[in-house]
């Protein structure tokens, strides 16, 4: 007699409430190289398969955006031979998933102080943003050259440029007005954010945004990460309770309500 199979954790989540957002911080490539005697490169490539797992995880799963940390401001400060093999495995991966991602419906964003990036990595990046423009199931964030605390003086910046142009006045400045300042200004605050790798921090990203999402910290290493550990994250954010400051009583009459 055959053996049942296993359930999948995908059965158990109720997709009518999904997150909206995922962010993902994807640590432990590095890690993961050494652990199998490998290159740090090697991690990074293999953690390419993880993001193309969790791209398909999170469509099954019905979540709308997945926003990837795919690399921070501070990660410019690495060994120049890291940052190159980097840039080239990015345009890499780009080129090679165009097709897959439009075939998907997903559309691909980027995020950060992208004018840093090398040339061929940018034009390779807007590019895919160009040819992906029309997916409507799932956009894919990549942030690129990116960090919370750039963002948001990047953000006061323009901001400052717009009340002394008379654009705007300082009256009109509040919490919502700041938001569209932001690069994410067209996606909705991440209702999930998973770390892997074993830390306990979130590491500049999205420190605006995240502040009522709930956090998932695993000890996988993200080239270990697959479409399972995505929705087992799923599994356990369906849990919780989010009261974004009310209490569970407020909650609950506004549920039968």
């Amino acid at each position: 007699m055959e053996e049942s199979k296993q359930m999948s954790f995908l059965d158990k989540i109720d997709k009518s409430k999904s997150p909206e957002h995922v962010a993902i911080i994807m640590d432990g490539n590095g890690r993961w190289a050494k652990v199998h005697g490998l290159e740090r490169a090697d991690g990074h490539r293999e953690g390419i398969n993880s993001v193309k797992s969790v791209v398909e995880a999170a469509s099954n799963a019905n979540v709308k955006f997945v926003t990837i940390y795919a690399f921070s401001t501070e990660n410019w400060c690495r060994p120049d031979e890291e940052i190159n093999a980097l840039m080239d495995l990015m345009v890499f991966a780009i080129r090679q998933e165009e097709d897959n991602l439009i075939k998907n419906n997903v559309r691909v964003k980027s995020i950060g102080d992208t004018n840093r990036l090398p040339e061929k990595t940018r034009l390779a990046l807007e590019e895919c943003e160009e040819v992906t423009s029309k997916g409507n199931k799932l956009m894919l964030v990549l942030a690129l050259s990116y960090s919370s605390k750039w963002e948001i003086v990047h953000a006061t910046k323009q901001l400052i440029r717009d009340v002394r142009n008379g654009k705007i006045s300082e009256d009109d400045i509040n919490e919502t007005l700041f938001s569209q300042y932001l690069t994410t200004k067209d996606i909705p605050d991440p209702d999930l954010m998973i770390r892997t790798g074993g830390e306990l921090r979130m590491s500049n990203f999205l420190l605006w945004q995240a502040a009522y999402t709930e956090f998932y910290f695993t000890d996988t290493f993200w080239p270990d990460f697959r479409e399972e550990n995505f929705y087992e994250a799923i599994v356990d954010y369906q849990r919780r309770e989010r009261r974004f400051g009310k209490t569970s009583e407020q909650i609950e009459s506004e549920k039968k309500s």
